[in-house]
């Protein structure tokens, strides 16, 4: 079962209700769920390596807090923007402004920029760590388990 699209998100508090949030593929509502969207997105940035950097730690550290606190939610939040900062700075990386496809929907050339592709791999090393972290996977797990 994917992400619940038909939820009613400006009205729901998911650290107060889990049992609603539905883990789904990739960054699926990484930009709905609140109070986690609120709480990591100002931290979000990748425009150089510096700051991709500072940005990745910071979410990850978020990752680890809602960790301790039990709270797969916020984990999955975390996990799913640090992916998003991968794959935005991945996009940057192969076009210049982020534009893959031009005004008549042709797809652009390919313009490599090595500072976006260093913030990408960047984002890339913690998007792993949080991903592949055992309890995080663990809690995953007995969520779906428990609210599908």
């Amino acid at each position: 079962m994917g992400f619940d699209y038909d939820l009613d998100f400006k009205h729901i508090d998911f650290r107060k209700h889990p049992e609603k949030y539905k883990v789904g593929r990739g960054e699926q509502g990484v930009l709905l769920v609140e109070p986690y969207k609120s709480e990591i997105l100002p931290h979000w940035r990748f425009k150089t390596p510096e700051i991709a950097k500072v940005s990745s730690e910071k979410i990850y550290q978020l990752f680890l807090e809602y960790k301790k606190e039990n709270d797969l939610v916020g984990m999955d939040m975390a996990r799913k923007f640090l992916q998003m900062g991968y794959t935005r700075a991945r996009r940057y990386t192969n076009y210049k402004g982020g534009r893959k496809y031009d005004k008549e929907g042709k797809i652009n050339d390919r313009q490599i920029d090595e500072t976006k592709a260093e913030s990408a791999a960047i984002f890339m090393k913690k998007w792993k760590m949080a991903r592949e972290d055992e309890e995080y996977l663990k809690c995953k797990k007995e969520h779906q388990r428990r609210y599908g």
